[in-house]
């Protein structure tokens, strides 16, 4: 370089949204130079201009130093003419709406700003809205790239001359925040009444006071409408679960502080680190083995918020709103969805008003218009790491590397319930936030409007499109609709291991364990005890749990007892407890499994863990998918290290090893659940024998493959692996047998992670492959 140089630079990451512009700004004036620096579809364009040391200081510093909120993917620069301009400024961004720049997601409010927020003196206290370039709205605002204000929900909103000042003050963290604005120039908030009738007063300290007479409020938030209600009274949650026609699922609580979480429940360094992070989802919870009465002007909570729950889904204030609300009402509150059971997220207000009509007693809402809905995220730790359950807001849409890159853009359908998609270009991912279960027009909607937000965003359009192989899926007939796109199907278990491999970075080959409710499979059955040899290309099938008929088909999954009629047919012992509850229609169900008449045949631990979890805790109808199961680990006693066995067997006919896959005998564990409960051992010991001998059945397995193929590499994937208990025991024996073991930390197991999983594949597979 010579003594004076000038470098154009461009910068590729999460850049946009997270105060690049204004920390590129403070940088190059402290460094003395010259140039500037501007968003475009593709992320921050810089030029600078200066002493050689400086700029290679300044290039340094904008690689590995850059702002807490930005994730810096790549810097590259050349030398070019310098041009003597002096000052360093912000250029208007440039590009014309068709995407490509990286978006941040929504960020929890900052520390500064919470000092403002509680700061009489400022101008902003008790301001609702209050954010700067460290907080607020994002990806829920967001219209088009590049992300600046005209192309988000606050361009209505002009700026008053004070918030101007700040925005072009380069002294100010608010220094080009483009959600920036204040209670002149920003979003007004109202309380109104069931009838649309505004509520004179303070809004917020309004809502506290009917939160604190036990009535239900509607709150708009972030990415959408919550229902909200004083946790510790019964009738009020019971009220809640009626207006939402939602019986057992557990609500999730926000509590003021962190303190008021620990008086609930048990809380690790990982556990703290989650709550009060940026991202601030929900995060599964141990309850502490005390009931929490009241201590410290904190209550506890009604039995209704999760009924008969070892655990409880708590998330801290992360938006202005909720800190002013918990301030003004210091008390553990229900925050769940704005919808009724199976619909998606209210964001609309005209929606809001009218779904939410007959539940909510008022509305706190606001004018800022919210662009796209996004649900809460929900987390649980194992071994430190996060094991995602749903991830959404805080999350999304930050993109996730690929371990192969996409030759052709692709577009990932996901499944059915859990439902996300996943485009696909280069070495990126972007993971949809949640949509729901796809069984209805309005899930529907929001899948395809989703897809069509994220082309617009990122200017990705697909090429390929991948699919699951179920011909009902709605996901399903929506890629089989697309024209000019080559269709990729792929099979739901391998999308499941692909899933967790992208999430570990790698490749594969690994021997994957697939343990979910159901998938169809590529022979036309139901699988969903799976044991694969598997890469991102392909898979073959080593084993499975037997084959077992699924009486009446899908009335089976909403009635479990059914899937223990399946396993003990009509010669199930007289006085069985769970044969007297269900006497009226036992032996017709037994028989029709023993038929194959409107019983389809299926491999599924999930209809595994049903059948047990019918005899043990007698839950032989759920209202929640996975709700038996749930139940069963939440009763499974942590001392336990007895296991029930389970039995592998060859395949039939003589075929060697590698022939056909072997099966394993899942029939075994449910005769030793009816060996205990007779001989009347407790509810919490046999769940706990039957989580072991299931984490022994997955070694077993796993080892069978492994004198076949030498392969040393687990991965572990499906909705079976959220269950911390089983997670926990099956990841220490493999590793006691010299196994590593791949879980995962930024997709769900679960179907929320189906659509990376269909992308890796479709990236991975040669052209010839595709279809």
């Amino acid at each position: 370089m010579s003594p004076s140089v000038r470098a154009e630079i461009r910068v590729d990451g999460v850049v946009q949204g997270v105060g690049f512009r204004p920390f590129v700004h403070r940088l190059a004036t402290r460094l003395g130079l010259c140039g500037v620096v501007g968003n475009d579809e593709h992320g921050v364009f810089i030029e600078v201009e200066g002493l050689s040391t400086a700029v290679a200081e300044f290039l340094e510093t904008v690689r590995h130093r850059p702002p807490p909120l930005a994730i810096v993917d790549g810097v590259t620069w050349r030398e070019v003419p310098v041009t003597g301009v002096p000052g360093f400024g912000i250029a208007p961004s440039t590009g014309a709406g068709r995407g490509r720049a990286l978006i941040s997601p929504d960020v929890a409010t900052c520390a500064d700003c919470l000092r403002e927020l509680e700061d009489p003196s400022d101008r902003r206290y008790g301001y609702p809205f209050i954010n700067c370039t460290a907080c607020g709205p994002r990806f829920t605002i967001v219209r088009a790239s590049p992300y600046d204000r005209a192309g988000t929900t606050m361009a209505a909103f002009e700026m008053c001359q004070a918030c101007s000042a700040e925005y072009h003050d380069p002294a100010s963290r608010r220094f080009h925040a483009q959600p920036l604005c204040c209670a002149e120039c920003g979003p007004r908030l109202r309380l109104v009444d069931a009838s649309l009738r505004e509520i004179p007063g303070d809004p917020v300290a309004e809502a506290a006071g009917l939160l604190r007479a036990g009535r239900l409020l509607a709150v708009k938030g972030i990415g959408g409408y919550h229902l909200a209600v004083r946790a510790d009274l019964e009738r009020a949650v019971t009220a809640l679960r009626a207006g939402k026609h939602r019986e057992d699922r557990p609500f999730a609580l926000m509590v003021p502080c962190l303190a008021a979480a620990r008086l609930l429940c048990e809380i690790g360094p990982d556990e703290e680190r989650l709550l009060t992070g940026r991202r601030r989802p929900i995060v599964l919870l141990r309850r502490r083995a005390e009931h929490p009465a009241a201590k410290d002007g904190l209550i506890g909570v009604a039995d209704a918020v999760a009924p008969g729950a070892r655990s409880l889904g708590v998330m801290l204030p992360y938006s202005p709103l909720h800190h002013l609300l918990l301030r003004h009402f210091p008390t553990p509150i229900v925050l769940t969805s704005g919808n009724v059971s199976d619909e998606p997220i209210a964001y609309l207000d005209e929606v809001a008003f009218k779904r939410l009509h007959g539940i909510s007693d008022a509305f706190l809402v606001h004018d800022r218009p919210i662009h796209t809905r996004t649900d809460d995220s929900v987390v649980r730790v194992f071994r430190g790491r996060e094991l995602p359950i749903r991830r959404s807001r805080g999350y999304v849409p930050a993109p996730l590397p690929l371990p192969a890159e996409v030759r052709r853009p692709v577009l990932g359908c996901g499944a059915e319930l859990k439902h996300t998609f996943c485009l696909a270009e280069g070495r990126r991912a972007f993971v949809s936030h949640h949509i729901g279960d796809l069984e209805n027009y309005e899930t529907l909607r929001s899948f395809t409007d989703g897809v069509g937000h994220f082309q617009r965003l990122f200017g990705i359009r697909p090429e390929v499109v991948a699919h699951d192989l179920h011909p009902e899926y709605l996901s399903t007939k929506y890629a089989l609709e697309r024209e000019g796109v080559e269709l990729v199907g792929v099979q739901h278990h391998h999308a499941h291991i692909a899933s967790c491999l992208a999430d570990n970075g790698e490749a594969g080959p690994v021997i994957g364990v697939a343990f979910d409710g159901l998938g169809y499979g590529p022979d036309g059955t139901l699988w969903g005890g799976e044991f694969l040899v598997a890469d991102l290309a392909g898979f073959e099938r080593a084993g499975h749990l037997e084959t077992v008929p699924m009486p009446g088909g899908a009335t089976a999954i909403r009635r479990p007892w059914r899937m223990a009629a399946a396993y003990l047919g009509t010669g199930a012992p007289e006085g069985l407890s769970i044969r007297e509850r269900n006497a009226g229609q036992w032996d017709a169900v037994a028989a029709m499994a023993a038929r194959g008449v409107n019983a389809p045949p299926t491999s599924s631990a999930g209809r595994l863990f049903d059948a047990v979890a019918a005899m043990v805790t007698g839950r032989d109808a759920v209202t929640y998918e996975g709700q038996a199961a749930v139940e069963l680990e939440q009763i499974a006693a942590p001392g336990e290290r007895r296991a029930y066995p389970c039995r592998i067997l060859d395949p039939a006919g003589g075929a060697t090893a590698g022939e056909r896959p072997f099966t394993v005998a899942g029939r075994d564990l449910v005769e030793a659940v009816l060996e205990d409960t007779r001989a009347g051992a407790e509810a919490g010991v046999i769940s706990a024998r039957f989580h072991n001998g299931v984490a022994r059945l997955i070694v077993e397995g796993c080892l069978r493959v492994r004198e076949r193929t030498g392969l040393a590499a687990v991965a572990l994937s499906g909705g079976v692996f959220q269950n911390l208990f089983l997670v926990e025991r099956a990841t220490g024996l493999l590793e006691e047998r010299g196994f590593r073991v791949l879980l995962h930390s930024r997709v769900p197991p679960n179907d929320g992670g189906i659509s990376l999983g269909q992308v890796a594949v479709a990236a991975a597979r040669p052209p010839d492959r595709l279809s």
